[in-house]
């Protein structure tokens, strides 16, 4: 099994994700190589939660411009963590 600190990259840090929280949902970019029963798995052990539901979704790369050069973002992949009513992830609580 990989390290759960390797599956999970950086949480997402936007008004969408936050105004989530409320809803029990939070949001994380994580490995694209990885699968929901990994990501679920990881978020339990890093944060001592109980997961409920994982959503995933693949962000496509978008076009960008540097001077005359053309190239493309990055290929990320987001989960969505939906946590049981009881549990909280103190990192987005604490700026809430």
């Amino acid at each position: 099994m990989k390290d759960p600190r390797d599956i999970i990259l950086s949480p997402i840090v936007s008004e969408k994700s936050y105004a989530a929280v409320q809803n029990k949902q939070y949001s994380f970019y994580i490995d694209p190589r990885v699968d929901k029963g990994e990501v679920k798995r990881a978020i339990e052990k890093i944060f001592n939660v109980k997961v409920l539901k994982v959503n995933t979704i693949n962000v496509k790369p978008k076009p960008k411009k540097l001077g005359r050069s053309i190239g493309l973002s990055a290929k990320r992949k987001k989960a969505i963590i939906t946590v049981s009513d009881k549990d909280k992830i103190e990192f987005f609580e604490s700026t809430v």
